[in-house]
Order: C-alpha cells, then sequence, then structure tokens
C-alpha cells in the first residue's frame, strides 16, 4: 500500500474509534509529520533481521504498532499545539485498541527497537536504551515516581518486568516471567527468577541481539 493511502486508512481508522475531530485537521496534521515519522519508522524496521528492508507492510500487526508510536511521539516532538496534541492523543488510543499495548507518545523509546508481540506490553516514561525488545506483557514501570534506566541491547521476554530504582546494563536479557524491582544488572547477562524473591544473574554465553536485528 501505498504511504498516501496508508495514511487515509489510519485517518479511516482514528474517525471510526475516537470521532469528534473535523477529519480535515487530522489528515492536516498527519501529513505536515509525516515524512519524518516514516524516515523514523523505516529506519527501525530496516535493522530488524526478521523484517525485509525498504518495506513497511501496515498488515504486520507488530511494524504497524510501531509506526503508530512514531507517528504520535514524532507529531507531539514538533508541535505542541492543540490540534497536533488531539491527534497524537487519538494515535496513542487506537494503538492501544488495536494492539493492546499501553505507550504514551511522550516516551522516548529508541529509534531501533522491536516488538514481538504487543499485546499487554505497559511502559512508563522510562530511559530506553537503543536496540530495545519487547515481548507480550512485558512492563517497564516506575516505583514511588523513580524510572529505570535501561541500557543498549535489553530484552525484555513474556511476563517479564522491571520496575523502580533499576540501572539495566547493556545487553542484559530479562527471561519469561522474571521481576527486576529496584535492582540492577551488570550488562552481557542473563536474568531468571530465584527463589524468595531473589535473582539468578548468569553471564551471557553470546550477544543475542544479534538474532534480532542488523548491527
Amino acid at each position: 500500500m501505498a504511504n498516501e493511502h496508508v495514511s487515509a486508512y489510519t485517518c479511516q481508522q482514528v474517525t471510526t474509534f475516537f470521532p469528534g475531530m473535523e477529519a480535515a485537521v487530522l489528515q492536516r496534521v498527519i501529513a505536515t509529520h509525516w515524512d519524518t515519522a516514516m524516515a523514523r519508522l523505516q529506519a527501525c524496521i530496516d535493522k530488524v533481521t526478521m523484517w525485509p528492508q525498504g518495506q513497511f507492510n501496515y498488515l504486520n500487526s507488530s511494524q504497524y504498532c510501531q509506526y503508530l508510536y512514531f507517528l504520535s511521539n514524532t507529531i507531539w516532538r514538533e508541535d505542541r499545539s492543540e490540534e497536533a496534541l488531539g491527534v497524537a492523543t487519538r494515535l496513542f488510543l487506537l494503538n492501544k485498541a488495536l494492539n493492546g499495548i499501553d505507550l504514551f507518545y511522550e516516551i522516548a523509546l529508541p529509534e531501533v527497537f522491536f516488538i514481538g508481540h504487543s499485546v499487554g506490553i505497559v511502559l512508563a516514561k522510562a530511559t530506553y536504551g537503543n536496540y530495545l525488545v519487547l515481548y507480550q506483557n512485558s512492563t517497564v514501570g516506575k516505583n514511588h515516581g523513580v524510572a529505570p534506566v535501561l541500557g543498549e541491547g535489553a530484552i525484555l521476554y513474556p511476563n517479564s518486568a522491571i520496575v523502580g530504582r533499576c540501572r539495566i546494563g547493556d545487553n542484559t536479557t530479562v527471561s519469561q516471567g522474571t521481576g527486576v524491582i529496584n535492582r540492577d544488572t551488570p550488562g552481557n547477562c542473563m536474568v531468571f527468577a530465584g527463589t524468595a524473591g531473589e535473582l539468578t544473574v548468569k553471564p551471557s554465553k553470546r550477544r543475542l541481539i544479534d538474532d534480532f536485528f542488523r548491527l
């Protein structure tokens, strides 16, 4: 689908799910920020090994999820007018409705990231390093207002969480069902749930993000 048709497709979805904004305003705001958002999206897609370079498949739900984030975030970064924020909000809500992800447009995700399955992902305004991998039901959250800092190459497998005062070293993999709460990780490691709430941290045998990204 050509870019102009993707834009029209998105506008139709927004007006169907969240009526109340004039179609002309919605179309104008999206068109104004379209090129920047699509350049960011394509640069991200081109780094993901399982996705063909130079292509955007709007029927790939993971790609469409990331597209809605880049579009809403680009609008918010470049235009804080009431109309623009209204469009960004609707795109955020559309992403939540379609893909089950809570990813607010003000959150600064890295320029390269990969969402395996979006359902149940909840992300706070934390610090995210590049080459981030997220799977279903993963959470990055604050504790008493304090947000984690994630280094480059963090991987969150299904049902994992990083919450609170955490400094996650580069190339940390959080295994399925593991919660890292107010803890640091050294990097180049795999984190597993231990006994009595403790964590088991093992050195990584290799860099797992090589499976996900063209580096």
